[in-house]
């Protein structure tokens, strides 16, 4: 098999509009690292210093959460199992739920107690609970942040209190951020929550973008001296989704104010292109050996993604798939990849399944095949090996 492109269609070039591209309006973080990007494709938008490890404060805090998440899932534990506070729990300095030593407190109250409330002491409950130990539970931390793909990430403990073992960079914290919100849907709602009373005493959450109206709901923020303040956040708006880091600012004023800025930003100077609808024929693949010369290929969910304003008229797309295809094959087997270039980033790749299923065909069909087969080794060629005509240029 080899590769095969395949011309992009006209139904995308429909996406054309007579306007030209609108220029962008450039954008520079006052903070020490940031990174944003488009969560459908994982495009990045913006970045500065996102591969740097750095104290991550509070922010390390949605590592411990995915843990507890995951034990949820698995059926380890459920929102109303109920955890020790220990004197060590209770001891912790900083942001506090409030829980005391000797009681028990439900999985559910201390979700809420580690997002609204920030709480160091709800993270160690959590630790003990999950793994015996606070250090235990920080290197189960570290090891599943290496299986999410989080290479600048080390733990010492699960709340992110000041200690020279412990840092994540802001790349890894958008990843951690976007698993937390696709591999948990139902909790991810918990993040938009704005105040929490336990104990007696009411917080309210820390993040400063949830009541503005810019479709923030999520996720954490952190501060140390060390640290100085971050957030790393979500916004949807128009069914398009950015996740975002910012850390190393000055103040809570700075913060709120760049991360702000960001936001506004993501969705002012770049535009939302849909090129297919979940279950949209896209192209046609070449098949071998089945029942049918051909397989139609079709996308297996919303094909969207933010294009930055100013390169929307560069935008080139292809169909490539290493064909052709032997059948058998089942409907919804992945097949192809929509390749998408951005002119000043790095392509965006979407699969592309078979719309349907393909038989292998009987004698006659392979006894065909074979005779072809023979034709073209005789000819020095490949069946249906041949490189279809350059993608066209589409904008948008």
């Amino acid at each position: 098999m080899t590769p095969r492109i395949a011309a992009f269609l006209p139904a995308l070039l429909a996406l054309a509009v007579a306007l030209a591209p609108l220029p962008g309006a450039a954008f520079e973080s006052k903070g020490r690292e940031a990174l944003i990007v488009d969560d459908a494709t994982g495009m990045v938008m913006y970045e500065k210093n996102a591969d740097t490890a750095m104290p991550p404060a509070s922010m390390s805090k949605l590592m411990t959460l995915y843990l507890l998440f995951e034990a949820i899932r698995d059926g380890r534990v459920t929102g109303d199992t109920e955890f020790l506070v220990s004197a060590h729990a209770q001891s912790m300095e900083g942001s506090r739920m409030f829980v005391e030593a000797g009681t028990r407190v439900r999985v559910e109250d201390l979700i809420h107690g580690i997002i609204v409330q920030s709480g160091n002491d709800a993270c160690v409950v959590v630790a003990e609970g999950l793994a015996g130990s606070e250090p235990t539970f920080a290197q189960q931390m570290t090891a599943r942040a290496r299986e999410l793909g989080m290479a600048h990430s080390h733990f010492t403990n699960a709340s992110g209190l000041p200690d020279p073992g412990q840092v994540m960079s802001a790349r890894d914290l958008v990843i951690l951020a976007r698993h937390l919100i696709h591999d948990f849907p139902e909790e991810y709602a918990y993040f938009k929550e704005t105040e929490y009373t336990w104990n007696g005493i009411k917080q309210h959450n820390r993040n400063p973008l949830l009541e503005l109206g810019l479709g923030v709901d999520g996720l954490k923020t952190g501060h140390t001296a060390e640290a100085g303040y971050g957030l790393v956040g979500s916004a949807l708006q128009n069914g398009q989704r950015v996740v975002f880091m910012v850390g190393g600012l000055d103040s809570e004023r700075q913060r709120a104010e760049e991360t702000q800025s960001l936001v506004k930003w993501a969705f002012g100077a770049f535009d939302p292109i849909s090129f297919f609808a979940r279950g949209e024929r896209v192209a046609e693949a070449d098949v071998w050996l089945g029942t049918a010369k051909t397989v139609p290929l079709v996308a297996p969910a919303d094909l969207r993604m933010l294009v930055p304003r100013e390169a929307r008229s560069g935008v080139k797309a292809r169909v490539v798939y290493r064909g052709p295809v032997e059948a058998p094959i089942a409907e919804g087997q992945k097949l192809a990849t929509l390749e998408v270039e951005v002119p000043g980033h790095e392509d965006v790749r979407f699969d592309l399944v078979a719309g349907a299923a393909v038989p292998r065909g009987g004698l006659l069909t392979r006894i065909g095949a074979a005779v072809q087969l023979s034709r073209a080794q005789a000819l020095g060629l490949l069946p249906g090996r041949r490189a279809a005509e350059s993608p066209e240029t589409v904008t948008q």
